[in-house]
């Protein structure tokens, strides 16, 4: 009788154990260090301000308006320039309502020449919607090429899988 009663409390404490999950924090929220590619504004009056718009979709309609599927978002931000640095200074992502999600940062950061920097937008956090996006805002001068910004959309289930991407429009 004991046994079976030290088997039922194991039993009882291993089931709530594993019945217990952690939250997992979403690495959308801080991809990377940004402090880390924080800079310092050169003095030069051609630098001006630009701004883009991009689209994206952290979930699609599925079959239909009541159904929707989760996906993975992939923002690049894309320096074109083979010699220069760019300056991004505000990375906004909004909701399909225009709600602000989060800003991932408000301050001057460099990306270097031919390089790209990522934000991952999970399969689980839903919170942007069908019609989420981002604004961009930037520094430009008429030597620098602009940057590209995009986005790539992807989902697999099973042996299904689906992806397609969007790409900024400069809107400033």
């Amino acid at each position: 009788m004991k046994l079976i009663k030290s088997l039922s409390l194991f039993l009882f404490i291993a089931l709530i154990t594993c019945s217990c999950e952690q939250e997992k924090e979403m690495s959308s929220i801080n991809p990377i260090n940004w402090k880390k590619r924080s800079a310092t504004i050169p003095v030069d009056d051609s630098l001006t301000e630009a701004r883009t718009y991009l689209g994206i979709y952290s979930e699609i309609y599925s079959t239909s308006e009541h159904n929707t599927h989760d996906l993975t978002v992939t923002v690049s931000m894309r320096n074109t320039s083979d010699k220069d640095s760019i300056y991004l200074t505000k990375a906004a992502y909004y909701s399909t309502s225009g709600e602000l999600i989060r800003t991932y940062f408000d301050y001057p950061i460099f990306i270097k020449p031919l390089e790209t920097v990522d934000i991952i937008i999970e399969e689980s956090d839903d919170t942007g919607g069908t019609g989420a996006n981002f604004i961009f805002d930037w520094l430009n001068n008429d030597t620098l090429t602009d940057p590209i910004f995009e986005a790539i959309m992807i989902s697999t289930r099973g042996q299904q899988g689906l992806s397609f991407t969007t790409q900024g429009k400069r809107i400033k």
